[in-house]
Order: structure tokens, then sequence, then C-alpha cells
């Protein structure tokens, strides 16, 4: 007898041991985004029973329609390794709800068993109160925990955080003092969730549905999430896992989310537009002047409808004199402070110009120290703003120099030096989170040799420094362009000269197997610059061919240069249109409403360095055909940009101190 006690007791102690060894957790111990796990997939349609409201700056889900299951899901979805409620957990809600009448009560969140209809477990907000509410297994009777004048119907953004415990259950809303009760029964132990679901802002009917709008809801098994919220600068709005397609700016063109019935706050003015910074992203604007209709991305206004503007004329609109001549211009902005523009400028005193628009004019900022800089850059990094300048003038070291913007000087600050060669252009660019810079290294100041390396520089995040990543042989290089076709990313350098013959070939590069290998060559005649752009869906490449000159014979200037289109059969790109041009040196393409164009900078046609430079608009299967003629000096580079006060172009002189800005004029 003794010995079956023995054997059937290390039987007991065994089947525990492989019991408590193959235990698992019903679900992961990670917060559980219930709200996000009741949201179409990207794309897929969002249900058309869901708005998206933004109210106070802040975006929620509000459920509208006839149908009060628009947003649900089976609690198997969460439930991977058993069909039990988690006994201790913590529910985290980020909420808005407007003032309830006496006895109305309004579900954010139920799970139902779909057979019976029985709730098995409910969150609810009715006057002044938050309720939780379940069924225990085998009791058939429902208990209800009531916090009282919590204050969370008043039209305003709350966070609350509910924290469960055996029989303690905390209350905590907007990071503010926890508020405990003792339940009469501890939460049940084993809550059974098979052939059930949750139901987001619904107990699965009419009556009840949550008219608010919801933010947040997470499920947190395991402990409390007051700690991972509290403290924060914006309690009612504390964060723990909001769906992204809160957090983004909703109604973007070309977007390829879902995009859902959009509410917002509205501004009307007279063509003036309010302020646009990250407390009105969101926000609608309608400029009954223009009749259009804005949302602000956090930093600008961008267009959701507006009639569409047509180029009627070109106005001449502000005589900028820099300090000396200027190769390259580089306009770009800067959050909370507005446009710049940067001028490359020959001289080395006072230097190249940094320029601001103020009261509708560029006016000189900042003076930086170059050496014959021919291109400026801007570019970002984890929201870091940068300018990098190619200094060309050739005595050793050869140096080019990053600055960066410092935000509490309100300037431009050196931050890294990188040896050059005669540098006449920089490119910046991403590939799959990583930051590159790219020179164009032109020639080679002790033994004048334009065949050398021109090379691509890698942000290191360690040491917040760029370092050589890759090399690439060029030959007088003279502009890097860098572009995307979907998944595949490209570089396309305008070789211009290699020792006796401006008739060479430029290279187009794609990223492959972590570097960029050759795609194409393609033939140039003194190449100084690619523009890349898509029209319709299709992409092309402009190339501005400056000059003939070879051993034999005189120097051409009036050549033509070319615009390539990618095709995709062949996957290669093919000349598309030839256009006369004069020793060409720039391309710009912009667009005014669902126009397309293209101007060019004429500089020299062997004789004179006064020339018209042209805009070409996009005719179909025309091409592009010449629409207007500027008069210019010398020109070196183009730019568009817009403001407030309508649409740009700004030309640079490399012979001439004098660049000009143009209005567009539209209708």
């Amino acid at each position: 007898m003794l010995a079956c006690r023995s054997l059937l007791l290390t039987w007991v102690l065994l089947a525990a041991r492989v019991r408590s060894q193959s235990w698992r957790p019903c679900t992961d111990l990670l917060p559980l985004d219930l709200l996000a796990r009741a949201l179409p997939s990207p794309g897929q349609a969002p249900p058309t029973q869901v708005q998206m409201v933004q109210s106070r700056g802040s975006r929620g889900l509000r459920l509208a329609g006839a149908m009060a299951t628009a947003l649900s899901f089976p609690a198997s979805k969460i439930f991977t390794n058993c069909d039990y409620f988690p006994a201790e957990f913590s529910l985290v809600a980020t909420i808005k709800t407007p003032r309830l009448r006496q006895k109305r009560n309004e579900y954010i969140f139920s799970v139902v068993e779909e057979g019976s209809d029985l709730l098995l477990l409910g969150l609810r907000v009715s006057e002044n109160r938050l309720h939780l509410l379940t069924t225990p297994p085998g009791v058939g009777r429902r208990s209800r925990l009531s916090f009282k004048d919590v204050g969370l119907d008043d039209n305003r953004w709350h966070t609350v955080v509910l924290a469960v415990t055996g029989p303690y259950a905390t209350l905590t809303v907007d990071c503010g003092l926890p508020l405990e009760l003792k339940q009469v029964r501890p939460f049940p132990s084993a809550l059974s969730t098979r052939g059930s679901r949750f139901f987001i802002g619904s107990r699965r009917r009419m009556r009840g549905r949550f008219s608010g709008l919801l933010r947040q809801l997470v499920l947190l098994p395991g402990s409390d999430a007051t700690p991972r919220l509290c403290p924060t600068s914006d309690p009612g709005l504390a964060e723990l896992s909001v769906p992204q397609v809160l957090k983004s700016t909703p109604l973007q063109p070309n977007h390829p989310g879902p995009v859902y019935p959009y509410e917002a706050e509205a501004r009307v003015t007279l063509g003036n537009p309010p302020s646009c910074s990250g407390a009105e992203q969101g926000q609608l604007w309608f400029n009954a002047q223009r009749k259009g209709l804005f949302i602000c991305d956090g930093l600008t206004w961008r267009t959701l409808l507006q009639n569409k503007e047509r180029l009627d004329y070109v106005e001449d609109y502000q005589d900028l004199y820099t300090s000396s001549e200027t190769f390259d211009i580089e306009v770009f902005s800067i959050p909370s402070e507005g446009l710049f523009m940067a001028a490359a400028n020959r001289d080395s005193r006072p230097g190249s110009g940094i320029y601001k628009w103020r009261d509708g004019s560029f006016q000189l900022y900042q003076n930086i120290s170059t050496q014959e800089a021919r291109a400026w850059k801007h570019f970002t990094i984890d929201d870091k703003i940068f300018l990098v300048v190619a200094n060309s003038r050739e005595a050793e070291p050869e140096l080019s120099v990053i600055y960066q913007w410092n935000q509490r000087r309100r300037r431009f600050l050196r931050h890294q030096t990188l040896q050059t060669h005669s540098a006449l252009d920089w490119e910046a660019f991403h590939i799959h989170n990583h930051s590159f810079l790219v020179v164009a290294n032109h020639r080679r100041a002790k033994d004048s040799n334009h065949n050398i390396h021109s090379v691509i520089y890698r942000w290191n995040p360690n040491t917040k420094l760029f370092e050589v990543n890759q090399t690439l042989s060029t030959s007088g290089a003279y502009d890097w362009e860098f572009f995307s076709v979907g998944p595949y990313h490209f570089l396309v350098v305008a070789n211009t000269f290699d020792g006796r013959t401006t008739t060479i070939s430029s290279t187009v590069y794609v990223w492959l197997d972590g570097c960029f290998q050759t795609f194409q060559n393609i033939p140039t005649v003194g190449a100084t610059d690619w523009e890349t752009f898509q029209i319709d869906g299709r992409f092309f490449l402009a190339v501005a061919n400056s000059q003939k000159i070879s051993d034999r014979g005189p120097s051409l200037y009036s050549i033509n240069s070319t615009v390539y289109e990618l095709n995709t059969f062949t996957q290669t790109f093919i000349r598309f249109q030839d256009i006369l041009t004069h020793s060409a040196v720039d391309w710009e393409f912009f667009t005014i409403g669902d126009e397309k164009f293209l101007v060019v900078a004429n500089s020299h046609d062997g004789s004179s360095y006064s020339l018209n430079s042209v805009v070409y608009r996009w005719q179909g299967y025309e091409g592009f055909v010449p629409v207007h003629s500027l008069p210019t000096f010398g020109c070196r580079d183009w730019e568009h940009f817009s403001t407030d006060e309508g649409s740009f172009l700004i030309y640079s002189s490399a012979t001439s101190r004098l660049s000009k800005v143009f209005k567009l004029r539209t209708y």
C-alpha cells in the first residue's frame, strides 16, 4: 500500500512538472492593440460605417451608419495559445466622449459569445462613471465594477488605464492619482473566450454604441500599463499604441492605405493662410479666394481640392544681387523657420550666401566661407537639417564641407569636412533607412586628370559622421541624380570630359546586393545635368548637353539635349525627344495645376552669354513644346518654388552678380 502511494505521488509530481514546463500564456505579454486589429489591413477598403475625425488637434475613429459591428474581430485572433482571458491585465483607452444623458450607457468595447450573445466582458462609460462588466463562468449573473465621479463625458480627450489584479481594480485618468476599488469577487481566473468576438465601440447592438471618438484601445496582459505612459507632457493623449492611420496625415495624395471619411476643424480665409505647424496637423483650411481645400501636414498646407491653375505668363519679380557670380542655387524649407535659398558663389570672401524669404522676397540671412563653391545640397537625417557645399578650388587639400542647422543659434555650423577633387555637385538620398551622399569629383588638381573616382558616403548613426561606402569611376563628373522606380533605386552621373573629348557616355547605376552596379551607358555630349521626372506613370530622364569638344574641329555649343524614357519591356532608357539647346547646363521640371513644364538653362552660343532660356510645356504625343522665352545672362541654374504669394522660378548667373526671380502668373 505504501509503495502504491509512493508511485502515485511520483506520478503527480511528474505530471505537474510536465505541465509547468509546457505552460504558456494564452497570448503574448506585449501590448495588444485591439483597435488596430479591428481595422482593415493596408490595401483593403475601410468600413463605410467608420469615420476619421480630428478634434482639438488629434484624430480618432467614430462609428456611424446603421451597423454597430463595423469594428470587430474573433477573440482567437489574439488568444492563440488557449481560450482564456488573462486574470491580471490592464486596459488603456484614449477617448473623447460627448455629454451623456442620465441613464445612458455606451460601450468602449465588449467581448460577446457569438452563439448565445452573452456578454463576457465589457468596458462601459456613462454620465460621470466608468464600468467594468464581467460574467464569471458558472455564475450566470453579471458583475459590475463602477468608478464614480471620473468626469470622462466632458467632450475632451482623456486617457484611462484600468488595471485589474485579483480582487483589486485601479483606475488612472490622464496620469492623475490612481483610484483603487476592491471587488466583491476577484476577476475570473478562467474566463473562456472560445467562440467569442471583440466588438470595438459597441456591444454588438445599436443600443449602447459609443458616440464619441476612440483613438487608442490596448490590452496589456499581466501588468499595469501606467508606468509605461506616465509621466508625460500631454496626459490626456498619453500613448502606448495608436494605430498608424491615426498618427499619419490623412487624405494624403497618392497614399496607398485606406482612406476614411474625414472630419476636422476647418478655417476659412480670403487668401491668407492660417498657421500650419505640428499643433494644426490634420486641420483643414478653405481658401475662399483660390477656391481650394487644403490640409496641414505639420509644416505646410497641402492641396486636397482646388480649381486647377494654368500658366498664363512669366513676370519679372526680384533682382537678387549676390556677392559674386553664382553657379548654383538650392531652395529648401526649415520647419518653424521658413523658406531659404543657398547660393553657391565664386569668391571665397565673403563666401556664399544663405537667403531667407521675408516679406515676399529673398533677403540675405547668413554668409558662409566657401572655396569657389559650385553647388549646395540640402538634406535631413533624423529630423536634423544639413547643407553640404561642393568646393571646386584646386588647392591642396581640397575640402568640401557639411554644415548642420543649429536650432538654438538659428545658423548653419560646420559639422564635417570631406576630401574632394574639384567637386561640382552633391546628391543626397536614402535607401532602406540608410542615408547616403555622393560627390561629383570633376578633376584631380595635381595632374589635371578627369578620369578619377567619385565617392559615395554612408552616414554612421553611431559616430554621426559620413564614411566612405563605395567609389565609382567617372570622367569629369558634373552632376549626380538619384531616383527610384518601384522597388529599384538608381544613380545617374553626368560625365562631361575624359581629357580628350566631351563625346563620351554617362552611366546609370542600379542598387543591387548592397552597392551600385552599372545599369546602362548613355551617349552624351558634355553632359552637365540630369533631371528625372514622372508623367502619368511614365519615367523620364533629361540630359543637358553643354558643348561638343574634340581634338579636331571647332567647339560646338548649339547642340541637342535629349529626353529619355524608361522602356519597361527592354528595361532601358530610350531616346524620346531631342531639343536644340545652347550650352545647356541645367534642366528644371515643375508643375502648375495639371500642367507639366521643363525649363532649360541656356548659357552660351559660342559668341554671347545673353540668351533666351526656354520654358517647355508637356503636350502628350507632341512631347515638350516651347511656350515662353526668358532673357537670361550666363544662366547656370534654375529652381522652382512656391510660397503663399504663388509660384516662382529663380535663376543664377555664372557670369554676373545678378540672379533673378520670376513670378509665374496663373489663371
